[in-house]
């Protein structure tokens, strides 16, 4: 008798992931601990994030050589690592909590690009929905003061991004939510993005950026919110405060209620006095978790939202969800940028047996 023949199957399509998190243009953040003097030169306010020209993110960074704070622990006086408060988000769910979590975007065909790639690749990240385009990548600096607060100056004018006529139903099917950042150049895309999530039923949590978004761009905004297509968003203190510029009641927790009216879950972080958080009718405070110094403020709210969209899809309580939130958040201030060590995921992991907090089961 003759082998009977087998047709080779098809190779199955990999799961989509959980999370899926949409960032248009691939970035690369240059972090470095810079005195003063530098940031007096810098254009923009202090503590925000401005975008720049590719000349003055150049000029910048010959700059900093010059304005270096040293310290024991940097193994370089500039760290360089896949950036943007999306990917600092997704990165650290899939690398901190084991969560399936995916990007979508565009990176250029340069060395950034393929640190971007590499970097996210290497956590554990989906890069599947990720397009390879002619052209640069976008660059950040991050400044860090002695203090830990970080100024930011992003390049993205000339950096190659997914357009919203790019996106199909397809790149969030399956998927359980959609994370995304608010920014006007990003806008159409976004937008694209939300209808197409909803039509396959994903929930849509939103982050809004800076509060020089929020004060120049506050109408789009707003009607983003007032669509209740975002279930979930997250403002700091100063974004909330830009908010409600102009209107009778100010303050975190006004901003937290005008939140709460639009989407199902508002959180608004509140620095070292931690967190308040609406769901419905609950209303909770929760305070920030360790007391350390933060050595650097990048990424903080960007892993507290990891944190607390892991207790989401884990099920936890609202007040849970923040505590997980501000385990995470601690984590990242311990070192330079946005990326946690090893050895902070294992402070984080300690934090959270000692809040009675369920721990991650990590994926191999």
């Amino acid at each position: 008798m003759g082998a009977e023949f087998r047709p080779e199957r098809a190779a199955a399509e990999p799961p989509a992931p959980l999370i899926l998190g949409l960032q248009p243009a691939a970035l690369i953040d240059h972090v470095a601990r810079v005195d003063w003097s530098l940031l007096d030169r810098v254009p923009g306010e202090r503590g925000g994030s401005t975008p720049v020209a590719i000349e003055e993110l150049e000029y910048i960074l010959r700059e900093v050589k010059t304005h270096i704070l040293s310290s024991p622990n940097d193994l370089s006086p500039v760290k360089s690592m896949a950036g943007g408060s999306v990917a600092n988000t997704i990165r650290g769910l899939s690398a901190g909590f084991g969560v399936s979590c995916g990007i979508v975007g565009a990176y250029g065909d340069d060395d950034q690009g393929q640190s971007f790639v590499s970097n996210m690749s290497f956590h554990g990240v989906s890069l599947s929905k990720m397009r390879l385009k002619k052209g640069p990548t976008g660059q950040c600096v991050c400044l860090v003061d002695m203090c830990g607060n970080r100024t930011m100056r992003p390049c993205l004018s000339n950096a190659v991004k997914l357009q919203a006529d790019e996106l199909t139903g397809a790149h969030f099917r399956g998927s359980k939510w959609l994370v995304i950042r608010y920014a006007i150049f990003n806008l159409e895309v976004i937008q694209a993005a939300i209808s197409l999530a909803k039509q396959e039923g994903l929930l849509v949590s939103l982050d809004l950026a800076s509060f020089e978004m929020v004060r120049n761009f506050r109408s789009p905004l707003l009607e983003l919110l007032l669509s209740g297509n975002i279930d979930l968003c997250f403002a700091n203190e100063d974004e909330a405060a830009e908010l409600l510029r102009g209107e009778e009641k100010v303050g975190p927790e006004a901003a937290l209620e005008f939140l709460g009216q639009y989407c199902k879950w508002a959180v608004v972080t509140l620095s070292s006095n931690g967190c308040i958080a609406k769901h419905g009718k609950e209303t909770v405070r929760v305070p920030a978790i360790g007391e350390m110094k933060a050595a650097d403020a990048t990424g903080a709210g960007d892993l507290f939202a990891g944190g607390f969209l892991y207790g989401l899809v884990k099920g936890l309580s609202l007040e849970e969800c923040c505590k997980v939130g501000s385990c995470s958040g601690g984590s990242v201030i311990r070192a330079l940028g946005g990326e946690v060590t090893p050895e902070n995921w294992q402070w984080m992991y300690k934090q959270m047996q000692i809040k009675g907090l369920p721990l991650p089961n990590m994926r191999n």
